[in-house]
């Protein structure tokens, strides 16, 4: 894989670690060292989701860009003669 797929897929499974994470924080069995733990694990996934965001932001926003040909615009011009 590239790199922006593996960025991609990191993204997509930290999304997923987070889901799940306030999934089983919903759960009224848990003792309150669990809810702490689990919240714990939600701020360490927030700020490494972040941080893949951040990167995959600064790749994005110097993606190379294809460069149009100068457009020549005296050779555009239609003479008419009358």
């Amino acid at each position: 894989m590239i790199e922006t797929d593996v960025l991609s897929h990191e993204i997509t499974a930290r999304l997923a670690q987070q889901r799940e994470a306030w999934r089983e924080l919903a759960k009224p069995e848990l003792t309150q060292f669990d809810r702490r733990e689990i919240r714990n694990r939600i701020r360490q996934g927030e700020i490494e989701l972040r941080d893949f965001l951040k990167i995959r932001t600064e790749r994005l926003r110097f993606w190379p860009r294809v460069a149009e040909p100068p457009v020549d615009s005296l050779a555009n011009i239609n003479f008419r003669l009358f």
